[in-house]
């Protein structure tokens, strides 16, 4: 019982380890081709309008975004076709294993017929029966005589089972070495447009590095400008904070006192983490989260409340989930904000150009609550788009679906 209780052991890890290789090919195929995706979307929303002149420092910043996702999707395939490298090795393992259980069937199966021919014709089979000195002895006799057949049976019936096998092994293995082949040749396409966008960065930056002080100062203008309105929502969030306590008659300074409706749309929300719609139909994050050196001046950090994504000129822009409208900001030199709160949780979405709802105002999930605003020059359209659990901005990336 213990080594056949160690071989169920053997074999549930067996197709345990199998199992977790083939999900991890299936996510890596699934992160290859969103990469895919978002370049192509890049290349339309940031690239396709060469109407519009852009500035060096714009156009260098683009480039970036691009370039980090082609690097993305290089690492990605690499790791898709390595992997497939392993799946064949192993296919090719388990089909030289087969093919020589296969031999041994039959080989086994050749000298069984040559001998059941040369011993036991019909007539040697009577005899063998009627030789017999009791009829127990013959009883025995027919019984081995219906085993044996039984068992050539079922060794024929094993030789056609593992050959379906094999068959079925070759195919798929001839499947992944076309799969990889694929794979590799897309990959090396992917690395030249790399090498190239790289060289035009390279060339791009070193034009810039002559005015590299200009462009430090105008990036730390543009982002005091970014953190100006950043800490005006903040300030928002923590104001609408204290008008729901004092209303409520509570002195909680760090969240709000909720109704039974609010606390149950908070515990949906969290609920939803990583599940949550994008806040527009189609769009490609270009800046993410957090604190990160800036593309063409390293020395210059960015920071980020929230995250960037460049969508379709004009677009729509949706409610991620359920809730109502805290506060519609409208910020000295930059363009309205809304804010919806869902429990303990508030979604901004800044950049806008036009907005359709009002403050107070209940909001379903998906629900379009303005567009995002266009920019006339650069033809840019981009939605700065946060979350906060109440005034603490966390990543966006952990809650929106596969952003």
């Amino acid at each position: 019982m213990g080594k056949k209780r160690l071989l169920l052991l053997f074999v549930l890890c067996v197709n345990l380890s199998v199992f977790a290789q083939d999900n991890r090919q299936k996510k890596l195929e699934a992160q290859r081709k969103q990469l895919q995706q978002e370049i192509k979307q890049i290349n339309t929303l940031l690239f396709s309008n060469t109407k519009k002149k852009k500035s060096a420092l714009t156009e260098v910043e683009d480039l970036a975004v691009k370039i980090n996702l082609r690097q993305r999707l290089i690492r990605v395939t690499n790791e898709e076709a390595n992997r497939l490298t392993q799946h064949i090795n192993v296919n090719q393992r388990t089909i030289e294993r087969q093919r020589k259980e296969l031999q041994v069937l039959k080989d086994d199966y050749a000298e069984m017929i040559r001998y059941s021919y040369i011993s036991k014709s019909g007539q040697s089979r009577l005899m063998f029966l009627f030789s017999s000195d009791t009829f127990l002895q013959a009883y025995k006799r027919f019984q081995y005589l219906k085993q044996y057949a039984s068992f050539r049976k079922k060794q024929g019936d094993l030789i056609a089972a593992k050959t379906l096998t094999l068959q079925a092994l070759n195919k798929d293995l001839v499947g992944q070495k076309q799969k990889k082949d694929r794979l590799v040749k897309a990959n090396q396409l992917v690395q030249l447009n790399f090498e190239k966008e790289r060289l035009e960065q390279k060339e791009l930056v070193t034009a810039l590095k002559k005015r590299e002080r200009s462009y430090a100062s105008q990036i730390r203008k543009k982002q005091q400008k970014i953190a100006a309105f950043d800490k005006e929502i903040q300030r928002l969030i923590r104001v609408a904070i204290a008008a729901s306590n004092k209303a409520a008659g509570m002195k909680k300074a760090n969240a709000f006192t909720l109704t039974p409706e609010k606390q149950l749309v908070g515990k949906n929300f969290s609920s939803n983490k990583g599940n949550l719609p994008w806040p527009v139909e189609k769009g490609v994050v270009t800046l993410g989260f957090g604190t990160q050196p800036h593309p063409v001046v390293k020395t210059t950090k960015i920071q980020s409340n929230g995250v960037t994504i460049a969508t379709p000129d004009h677009a729509d822009v949706r409610a991620v989930f359920e809730g109502e409208v805290l506060s519609i900001v409208s910020f000295k030199g930059s363009n309205p904000a809304v804010l919806i709160q869902h429990g303990n949780y508030i979604t901004s979405y800044s950049n806008l150009e036009t907005v359709f709802v009002k403050k107070g105002q209940k909001i379903s999930s998906k629900e379009v609550i303005g567009k995002v605003f266009t920019h006339p020059t650069t033809g840019k359209t981009e939605l700065k788009f946060g979350v906060f659990q109440t005034t603490t901005p966390v990543n966006p990336k952990s809650w929106v679906y596969r952003m």
